[in-house]
């Protein structure tokens, strides 16, 4: 059995995607390397499967928060159930939250109203957020100055320059099989610029997986393509980007 090194900061198991083999895949990750993983949510019945999920492995923890595309349909009383959930052992962070402006009929002052009231929630708790942002790196950024919260922005798309003026902020850049992908130059751009204790390696599974199972179902045992090729960009081993992206969402998360 290889040692796990890999710590998969953003996934999706509640996903239905994994309802054919959940249990036989999760009980399996281990011994394909994985180590950690952060389970993120998008609404409240997702945040509470995400510790069920984590309750039941131990090397899984648990993020709640409601993603932006959800803001239209969040209950009155959200933040309160959000806020009881935070009791839970298992649960390390907020997220994901942020801004979506992606499909039409979005409602950016629902989106950021939603955002704030989640940021204001993990600092209230000294929690890391997990930032989603597409298509809203403007007004993401300027709530992100104004709030400056401890987290990740997962799944970076934007520029090298957004990169930096993150990590300055203090945050964490997070990465997908995207990297892999032949259009990546920005994404790869953006890698090179993330000092190296600033870089965490994810799945956002079950979507964006690398290449070669790009369109296919992803999971965390296929991490060392993404991290391998931001390994490259880095002058440095697999192994040792694995590690130090794994010590990294340790540090975050504040998990062993």
């Amino acid at each position: 059995m290889q040692e796990p090194l890999i710590f998969d900061s953003h996934a999706h198991y509640t996903d239905p995607a994994f309802d054919p083999d959940r249990d036989a895949l999760l009980t399996a990750l281990p011994d394909r390397g994985v180590a950690r993983v952060m389970l993120a949510a998008s609404d409240i019945a997702s945040s509470r499967a995400g510790i069920a999920l984590a309750e039941r492995f131990a090397y899984i923890y648990a993020a709640v928060g409601i993603h932006p595309e959800e803001a239209a349909q969040v209950p009155a009383d959200a933040l309160h159930i959000l806020e009881e959930l935070l009791a839970c052992k298992k649960v390390q962070a907020v997220g994901e939250i942020g801004l979506d402006y992606h499909y039409p009929d979005f409602d950016p002052e629902q989106q950021k109203a939603l955002f704030c009231a989640q940021l204001e929630l993990a600092a209230a708790h000294d929690l890391p957020v997990i930032i989603h942002c597409r298509d809203a790196t403007g007004d993401c950024m300027e709530i992100l100055r104004r709030y400056r919260p401890k987290g990740v922005m997962h799944c970076f798309s934007g520029s090298a320059e957004t990169a930096r003026e993150l990590v300055r902020m203090g945050m964490y850049v997070g990465f997908t099989g995207v990297v892999t992908f032949k259009n990546a130059r920005r994404a790869l751009e953006a890698v090179r610029a993330v000092p190296m204790d600033r870089l965490l390696v994810e799945t956002d599974c079950p979507y964006m997986a690398p290449v070669p199972y790009r369109g296919k179902r992803c999971d965390s045992s296929m991490i060392p393509m993404t991290a391998g090729r931001m390994a490259e960009e880095k002058g440095c081993t697999l192994e040792a980007m694995l590690r130090q992206t794994a010590e990294n969402a340790k540090r975050l998360f504040a998990v062993d």
